[in-house]
This record gives structure tokens, C-alpha cells and sequence, in this order.
């Protein structure tokens, strides 16, 4: 990337050939923030902070800080509840509660123009509404897409589920005690969910019994910090397997003419079509739909590459080159990353050709690249075919496993 005729490092410049072209030359990108601090007078490099905390605790529901715990739990309920939303739900059932705004700041969550919003414009004119966003309060994802709101709606409603059932069998508890047993609780079916559902099968079931051995207890010798690969490559391979179209059913899982499928663009930060529709067709829709197949022939859907977040206004922005920068700023090789997962290091192209085994593919990359040793970890790694029943390619199955080995083994 040619940063020359850019104001900032931060903004990556357009290539002439891209449609964005005239409408902005640069396209936004922010570096992650450096961080030093517990570093020995021997390790004197920088790694990027992360925000958020590491482990499989559910935190995308409670929150990675105590401030943002607090500002999610119900402090009045005797119950030990999470706050829901006050102004709309679910035919009874809880919405995750707006974000507090202030009124100089945009909404990005906030009804479309081109849209029928009868009921949430009302709302809208309510002064209750003035100091409040349409997005919801929850883990900082949480708004981007309909099935993520979906999702985290669900882990609330189950919080409050479980911190209702737990007072009517222990009426002596505290609030505190509710809240902390539900969350533990929620926690542990987060943690069941991920190992024994989903690995399994993004891994492959051989790969996932080669790479992630039985569980022998608590081993205070395993960091269980999110590695540098991981978060800024390994774990975005999920990107590739995004449809382009959310698929939303009526009862009984047939398509309904009130929801209609959406073009994916139109579903990021659009928490108001969960007011105004309810979750129950973004969830069938999910239940039914199968992810994207990655082909070489296209890595990822036009909607994240020529269309991410262009209902919102502005610039369209590009999530390919976004990854592809982010593993420049961190400064991770594709190369670098099979030496250490011990996977053979391709040097020339008929071994980027064994390794890949797509001939068009690689000739691609190496007219791009020029050599085997500049490419990006997150292409090589979504580049490669995946393993026998599973979803990514050798690269991705190690630096994942190890990951979610070190999450479960590091976990006291």
C-alpha cells in the first residue's frame, strides 16, 4: 500500500482502478493501539493491545470491564438481572437496552430513509429517545450484524431465564449471587458451545482430535492472552464464510413476504428492523442457511468488499484490504507462520502450487506478490484447501487450535 499521497498512515490510498475512486482517495484505517507495558529488559518489542478480555466466559454479554458490567446489570432487580430495554420488546420478551448517546454524535443504528419505520420513528419523537441511540448496549460487535443482535438478544433473555429460576430455587440468595451464578452458568454453555460444537467442526473432527488433546484440568503454566495471529488473521478466516444475502423465514421456516431476504449490506448495524420484526426470522434464517463456501475463484462476497457498511453513508469500505493491512500493521507473514506450526515453508511456485493446490490461484498471488515470502498471513491461510471435513486448511487448524487450547488449558 502507497502511503505517500495520504494525509496519515491511517489512511490507506485507493488504487485508480476501484470504482470508490473520485468519491475519496483514501480509505480509513485506524493501527491498533502499541502497548509495552510488562515487558523484560530482554523483550524490548511492542504488541497491540487488546481490549477485550481473552477467555470463553461469555464476556461478549457481561462485558470486559467492570464499568461496562455494571452498566449492563439491573442494579434495582432483587434478582440479580441484566438490564433490558425499557421502551420496546418482543411480545414480552427482553431487547437489549439502547446505548446512551450524546446529541452531537451520528446514529449509526438509526432507521433508513428508504425504509418503512412507522413504529421505531415514533419512538424516535419520544423524549425518552433524545439522549439514547438506536443501537443496543452489549459487547462493542454486537450492532454490525442482525444475526450477531440476534444472538446476544437470545444470551440475555437466557440470563435472565436462569437468574429467575435460580431465586425461585434459592430465595435467600442475593442479587449478587443470582447475577454471578447466572453468569457462570451462561459462561459454561458458552464454553460448551465453542469446544464441543463448533471447533469440531471448522477444524474437522480428525484435526480436532490430533490438535486438541483431552482436557486435564487447570495448568497455571499456559497463557491464555490472545495471540497476535489469532486475532488479527486466524480468527477473521470467518469472514470467508459470510453469505451474501441474511436469509429471514416466517413460521414454519418458509419464506414470508414481511421478510423478505436481505442483501447483507442492509443488515449491518440495522438494530432497528429487530424492533420492528423481532429476532425469531433472523434466527430461523440462520438456523437454515449454510455459511458461504470459500472458493479460490472468490474469496470473499462483493458485499464485504464493495459494500461494507455503504447503508450507513459515506465510503464503502473493503473488509479484504482491511484484514489484509491489519496483518501489516502487526507485521505477520504467511511464511513466518507455517515455520512455526511446523507446516512445510513454500519458496517458489510450484511449492505455493503443493501447498495451495490451485495453479490460477497461486500464479495470481505471485504476480501480486512477487514472492512467496510477501505474502499475507491472512491470504495464505484462507488460501489453502481445507482439511477432511472441516472448514479451513492446515495453517488456520493450527494456529486455532493452539489458541483455544491455551484458552481452555490456562483457564483456572
Amino acid at each position: 500500500v502507497n502511503f505517500s499521497l495520504c494525509p496519515s498512515v491511517v489512511l490507506s490510498q485507493i488504487p485508480l482502478s476501484d470504482p470508490r475512486t473520485g468519491v475519496q482517495n483514501c480509505m480509513p484505517f485506524f493501527r491498533s493501539a502499541p502497548s509495552c507495558a510488562g515487558l523484560s529488559a530482554v523483550q524490548r518489542h511492542r504488541e497491540q493491545l487488546n481490549a477485550i478480555t481473552a477467555f470463553v466466559d461469555a464476556s461478549m454479554v457481561y462485558g470486559s470491564s467492570d464499568s461496562l458490567a455494571l452498566a449492563l446489570r439491573n442494579l434495582s432487580s432483587p434478582l440479580g438481572l441484566l438490564t433490558h430495554n425499557q421502551l420496546h420488546s418482543d411480545q414480552g420478551r427482553a431487547y437489549l437496552p439502547y446505548l446512551p448517546r450524546k446529541h452531537t454524535q451520528l446514529d449509526p443504528c438509526g432507521p433508513r430513509k428508504d425504509t418503512n419505520t412507522i413504529s421505531i420513528l415514533k419512538t424516535a419523537k419520544n423524549s425518552t429517545m433524545g439522549n439514547l441511540s438506536f443501537c443496543f448496549q452489549a459487547d462493542s460487535r454486537a450492532n454490525e450484524h442482525l444475526g450477531m443482535i440476534a444472538l446476544h438478544t437470545l444470551f440475555l433473555r437466557e440470563h435472565n431465564r436462569l437468574a429467575e429460576e435460580l431465586h425461585r430455587l434459592n430465595p435467600q440468595w442475593s442479587p449478587d449471587t443470582l447475577y454471578q451464578e447466572a453468569r457462570k452458568i451462561l459462561g459454561a454453555v458458552h464454553q460448551v458451545l465453542t469446544w464441543d460444537h463448533y471447533l469440531p467442526r471448522v477444524l474437522g473432527q480428525s484435526a480436532y482430535s490430533e490438535l486438541m488433546p483431552a482436557y486435564n484440568g487447570y495448568n497455571p503454566e499456559v497463557d491464555p492472552s490472545i495471540t497476535n495471529a489469532f486475532s488479527t488473521a486466524a480468527f477473521r478466516f470467518a469472514h470467508v464464510t459470510v453469505h451474501p444475502v441474511v436469509n429471514r423465514l416466517g413460521p414454519g421456516y418458509q419464506l414470508h413476504p414481511e421478510y423478505p431476504p436481505l442483501p447483507l449490506h442492509q443488515s449491518l448495524f440495522a438494530s432497528w428492523r429487530v424492533v420492528e420484526e423481532g429476532i425469531d426470522p433472523v434466527l430461523r434464517g440462520l438456523l437454515l442457511s449454510p455459511a458461504k463456501l470459500q472458493a479460490p475463484q472468490q474469496m470473499m462476497v462483493e458485499e464485504l468488499t464493495e459494500r461494507l457498511f455503504q447503508a450507513q453513508g459515506g465510503l464503502p469500505l473493503d473488509l479484504g484490504a482491511l484484514n489484509l493491512q491489519r496483518g501489516r500493521d502487526h507485521g505477520l507473514p504467511y511464511s513466518a507462520w507455517r515455520q512455526m506450526c511446523g507446516l512445510s515453508v513454500p519458496a517458489n511456485e510450484s511449492q505455493l502450487i503443493g501447498t495451495l493446490g490451485n495453479a490460477g490461484l497461486v500464479r495470481k498471488l505471485l504476480d501480486l506478490y512477487g514472492t512467496a515470502q510477501n505474502i499475507d498471513v491472512w491470504v495464505g491461510a484462507i488460501s489453502e484447501p481445507a482439511l477432511p471435513g472441516g472448514r479451513v486448511g492446515p495453517l488456520l487448524a493450527c494456529l486455532l487450535a493452539r489458541q483455544f487450547r491455551a484458552l481452555r488449558d490456562g483457564d483456572r
